[in-house]
């Protein structure tokens, strides 16, 4: 059987919005993603001249928004191509803190409709196959939901603390109890120095085992963030690695949130123990 031929060419910035765009397009949309190495950190990418060809071919981008993806705003501006930010279609202002908008689960269920509407606008032919992925896609986030109802049923209120707010959304959903100041999550984030005070109150919290769980950015780390790590370590706090971009032992953005979710409901159970 003749393999189907790609009528639309779409980026996503980010590999979780390249993989949402690739469900819902396939198998008329040919799919690139500009950053998906998970093992680098996001905050230091740098235009290639194939990164330039894939703006310049594509008919559709989405980008994060609040700028996460600054890097490619001169791309973004010299591209015929239609550009989605998830942040304008949450309705988010520009001084939103927390730039991770992947971890909500609002996200990809309305980049995923804009996506579909899209395609089906310039690909009308083929417009029943896009409405069925996106059906099947907002479908298949189900059992995550599910799973993060589960954690907020038994844990709500539980104490965490954090390295900086990449998993934050997911956390709050959760119902858990952030402990960590915003302004050393900030700093962190953005890699500036922390108060002296910051630091001393995310230590103490460790020193004192006064929270279940140390969230911290398995993608980007410091001397800051690894001694930590190595404190909640030595206090018997559970750890919980996560990450900015989707790693490659999962196969897409909903495996990826569940499987998140499943290590935060055994870090929390393990912490009870």
């Amino acid at each position: 059987m003749a393999m189907a031929q790609p009528v639309l060419r779409a980026v996503g910035l980010e590999s979780q919005y390249a993989d949402v765009l690739a469900q819902i397009g396939r198998p008329y949309v040919k799919v690139s993603a500009i950053q998906s190495n998970p093992n680098t950190d996001p905050h230091e990418f740098e235009v290639t001249p194939s990164v330039a060809r894939s703006f310049h071919r594509a008919d559709f981008v989405v980008e994060n928004g609040l700028g996460y993806d600054s890097w490619a705003a001169e791309m973004l501006e010299g591209t015929h191509a239609e550009v989605l930010s998830a942040q304008k279609l949450l309705n988010l202002p520009d001084d939103t803190p927390n730039p991770h908008l992947w971890y909500r689960t609002d996200t990809m269920p309305a980049v995923a409709a804009a996506a579909a509407a899209f395609f089906e606008a310039k690909d009308p032919a083929h417009k029943a196959v896009y409405a069925a992925n996106l059906k099947k896609f907002d479908t298949s986030l189900a059992p995550w939901k599910r799973k993060l109802a589960q954690v907020k049923a038994k844990y709500a209120g539980a104490p965490i603390v954090v390295t900086e707010p990449v998993a934050d959304y997911l956390l709050q959903e959760a119902g858990l109890k952030i402990m960590t100041p915003l302004s050393f999550e900030l700093s962190i984030m953005n890699d500036t120095d922390p108060s002296p005070q910051d630091v001393a109150a995310e230590e103490a919290l460790l020193r004192g085992r006064k929270v279940r769980v140390f969230v911290y950015n398995e993608q980007v780390t410091d001397l800051q963030t690894e001694a930590l790590l190595a404190l909640a370590k030595r206090r018997d706090v559970q750890v919980l690695p996560v990450y900015e971009l989707m790693p490659a032992s999962v196969a897409h953005y909903q495996d990826w949130m569940m499987q998140a979710t499943a290590a935060l409901n055994q870090a929390l159970a393990a912490s009870a123990k």
